[in-house]
């Protein structure tokens, strides 16, 4: 099996390659993009209202609900961290960071901040005087997820049709068979796979699923040919990150969707497409480039 750790140093100087061109995506194409579209009427009014509200919470009390919110958050980064110090600690109990119930719980501690810091923010800013306006504003903040909910009924559907379909699965090992009879040197399989990955992407949404019909197939074949597991794993997240944002499949292009249809109604999911379509070319190849060098120059993918 091939450890997650095995790819965290290659991961980590990923994070500033991958900012630094979405960077220079953004202000190269997208931004004068969105510059030339322009919202609806209704939407510049709502965020007008906004910036009324913020215009508003600018004042002392706001200063003094957002002190309130840093104090809270001092105490309570204070409070994990002592549940955290030592194998004993109560969130950890016998076991690493990793396996602790902590990192298994995470969703629930961060919830738990997040509705503690809004509360204070509400209470001592004066925005929430009494339980009503709290209720008022998440029912406000579902309203906007209407059209998420009606979307995603619909593209739930597409997705269970496709995956009855079982084209997806044909897909993948269409592609298995092709990669296994191209007789080529161990650099450029690598790249091959990062290809077959980021077009299987495309079909199957699931990176799990995808990951169990393609590693039976490619760590060994790979290895054969002297690329290590912990490189096929990289290629593989590579291949798969980097089509995400332009298949309809993603589980979250539809939250995308309704929110870019919050400022501009009649916004179709091609346009949205075509404007991450740079930023998924971009990624792909700076990325490939990258783990070709890192490979190269033989330094180690982790530990």
């Amino acid at each position: 099996s091939v450890s997650v750790a095995a790819n965290y140093w290659f991961m980590l100087v990923s994070v500033f390659v991958v900012s630094s061109l979405a960077t220079w995506v953004t202000a190269r194409w997208v931004e004068p993009r969105l510059s030339g579209i322009q919202v609806d009427s209704a939407s510049e009014k709502e965020t007008a209202d906004e910036a009324h509200g913020s215009s508003i919470c600018s004042s002392s009390s706001s200063s003094g609900g957002l002190k309130a919110v840093g104090i809270f958050t001092v105490l309570f980064l204070l409070i994990v961290a002592s549940g955290l110090v030592s194998e004993s600690s109560w969130l950890r109990q016998g076991k690493d960071v990793i396996s602790s119930p902590f990192m298994k719980g995470i969703v629930v501690v961060i919830s738990i901040y997040a509705l503690l810091s809004g509360y204070i923010y509400g209470r001592i800013s004066g925005r929430w005087r009494s339980g009503r306006d709290l209720i008022d504003a998440m029912e406000a903040s579902m309203a906007t997820m209407a059209g998420y909910l009606v979307l995603m009924f619909f593209a739930a559907q597409f997705v269970a049709y496709f995956a009855w379909s079982n084209l997806g699965i044909i897909l993948a090992v269409q592609g298995a068979d092709l990669l296994t009879e191209i007789n080529a040197p161990a650099p450029i399989l690598l790249v091959v796979f990062i290809f077959v990955a980021a077009l299987i992407n495309l079909f199957v949404g699931s990176g799990s699923a995808k990951w169990a019909l393609l590693a039976p197939v490619f760590v060994p074949m790979l290895m054969l040919v002297g690329i290590p597991p912990e490189a096929t794993q990289v290629a593989f997240r590579i291949g798969d990150s980097s089509t995400n944002i332009i298949t309809p499949l993603m589980p979250y292009f539809g939250v995308v969707l309704a929110f870019a249809q919050h400022y501009k109604k009649d916004l179709g999911m091609g346009t949205v497409i075509s404007m991450m379509l740079p930023y998924s070319m971009v990624f792909m190849l700076g990325w490939t480039l990258l783990l070709i060098a890192w490979l190269l120059l033989g330094w180690p993918l982790g530990w």
